[in-house]
């Protein structure tokens, strides 16, 4: 393993790591659809229900205050023996009432944000959080989140949305999507090759044109946002000609549309026959690369098998069906569904990566900085550069090596995503900076964090159903994003009477000391050198 290979893995860990602190208990294995003999109870006390009809049955979910949830509602079939690897196929409906009141299982994963892995593969599910006074009559607009977990972990069931569906006034649908190889598997001759996830994405997005009207929700005003792995599922579904028509905005956290296989700690997505090979190496080490049939032989080896024998990374894959081109391609040329974005990052994205990597026994000093820079950049001359522009003296080589990562990885790419996109639609754009945001990681780091990847995720959700210690502050600046947030998906336009204005041409700082247009130049050099960089 090529040590690139190694501290990438490390950086694969930390997120698991970060995940793992965000997550509430495993969700109960959920059983057979509940069938209702009486009315929904009444009142709000502890164990309230609510009880409405979809198109395919009837659904039972749990009564809170201010809000209702709709939890584990199937949105395809269950992608299982022959559905395994095949697009993702319409559930059948249900006789009696379906129980809405908990989570269905996470998508199969290893170890990480949910506790334990998940091997279930009956887990094309999503989560529905509705504000009082929703009503078919009365819709409110509509959020679709997509979660990151590089393409290899994650639930929809982890985002807790209350607060943003009651203060902003939005319903909030939360989607599982297959993850690792079993949503991104490529192989000749199987259809829907590399992009099973992204497709489960749009069955979702067309779950919601369908059903959403009966819980309250906008079917012809729907957002699209999602963060890191999310956050490029939105960049693809942009460019994904299939997805014409599904939603109305866009909003990017940490994801931006420009990512790199060779920038290794943002998504990317990788050409047809790059995902093909790496098939081919997935089927070899699940003993099934000489088979006859090696689809078939592929669905029969067991979920945790699959796991085991899957690589850390997983990317989508371009030239095909559903995605064209890759997305930075499709969204250069104009080649995407025009609608209002709004897209950011946090300040500093990569110092959890290098906190994580340096506790693994790799320091940085004025000694070691140009191995490790050559380690992220091998080609002739780049690593150099690299430590000409950002020099390590002797107590700062953990931040500079964050800085590099979040540059390289984050800021810089966003910026150009950001600009690509303002070409043809308006764009609002965002640097979350909360220098002080609570730890998402246990453990004293080596060095502060500042706002690193996934920071800003607790001041829009609950994660795992567990609200973050935030300071008076922090709660403000909370309010205040999802005021932004929620403005902008009912509108196209985050500006609102009760927050600081928000200019298409300027970054908006996000922090609780300033909530502000900030400066860019810092941005704009650091920019410079990467795109000379190449």
């Amino acid at each position: 393993m090529t040590t690139h290979r190694v501290l990438t893995t490390l950086g694969c860990a930390l997120t698991a790591v970060l995940a793992t602190a965000w997550s509430a208990a495993p969700p109960p294995q959920p059983g057979p659809p509940a069938v209702a003999t009486t009315g929904a109870p009444a009142g709000r006390g502890p164990g309230a229900t609510t009880t409405l009809r979809t198109h395919d049955g009837l659904v039972r979910g749990a009564d809170h205050d201010g809000y209702r949830t709709f939890d584990g509602m199937p949105y395809a079939a269950p992608p299982v023996g022959g559905l395994r690897w095949a697009p993702p196929h319409r559930e059948a409906p249900w006789s009696g009432v379906r129980d809405a009141t908990r989570p269905a299982s996470a998508c199969p994963q290893p170890v990480g944000e949910v506790p334990g892995g998940s091997t279930d593969e009956d887990c094309l599910h999503l989560n529905v959080t509705t504000p009082d006074g929703a009503r078919p009559e009365r819709p409110r607009p509509v959020v679709v989140w997509l979660h990151g977990g590089g393409f290899t972990t994650g639930a929809g069931s982890s985002y807790d949305a209350h607060r943003m569906a009651t203060r902003g006034g939005v319903v909030v649908v939360t989607v599982n999507y297959r993850l690792g190889a079993l949503g991104f598997l490529a192989h000749r001759g199987l259809p829907g090759s590399g992009t099973f996830g992204l497709a489960d994405q749009q069955a979702a997005l067309r779950w919601v044109r369908a059903e959403i009207g009966a819980f309250g929700g906008d079917a012809h005003d729907v957002t699209l946002a999602g963060e890191s792995a999310g956050g490029y599922s939105v960049c693809a579904q942009l460019a994904s000609p299939a997805a014409a028509g599904l939603f109305d905005r866009a909003i990017i956290e940490s994801g931006p549309c420009t990512g790199r296989p060779d920038r290794p700690f943002a998504p990317s997505s990788v050409p047809l026959s790059t995902a093909r090979a790496t098939g081919a190496e997935l089927a070899a080490r699940a003993g099934c690369g000489s088979a006859r049939d090696v689809m078939a032989c592929l669905r029969r080896v067991d979920v945790t098998r699959l796991l085991a024998v899957q690589d850390t990374d997983q990317q989508p894959a371009y030239t095909t069906p559903l995605l064209p081109d890759e997305p930075a391609a499709a969204i250069a040329a104009g080649r995407f569904h025009r609608v209002p974005a709004l897209v950011g990052y946090n300040h500093d994205e990569g110092n959890g990566w290098a906190a994580g990597i340096v506790q693994a026994g790799n320091p940085v000093t004025p000694a070691t900085w140009p191995d490790v820079a050559a380690t992220f950049f091998p080609a002739p001359g780049r690593a150099k550069a690299i430590v000409r522009e950002y020099p390590v003296h002797r107590t700062d080589g953990g931040t500079v090596f964050g800085a590099v990562i979040g540059d390289a990885n984050f800021a810089c790419p966003t910026a150009r995503t950001g600009d690509l996109l303002a070409a043809h639609v308006p764009v609002r754009r965002y640097e979350f900076a909360d220098e002080h945001a609570p730890p998402l990681t246990p453990g004293t780091p080596p060095f502060p964090l500042g706002a690193p990847h996934a920071s800003e995720l607790p001041y829009l959700f609950d994660l795992g159903g567990r609200p973050r210690e935030l300071t008076a502050p922090q709660h403000r600046l909370a309010d205040t994003m999802i005021d932004y947030w929620t403005r902008f998906a009912r509108t196209g336009d985050p500006n609102g009477p009760s927050t600081p204005p928000w200019s298409e041409r300027t970054v908006q700082s996000l922090a609780p000391d300033h909530v502000v247009p900030t400066g860019t130049a810092r941005q704009r050099h650091h920019c410079a050198f990467w795109n000379a960089l190449g």
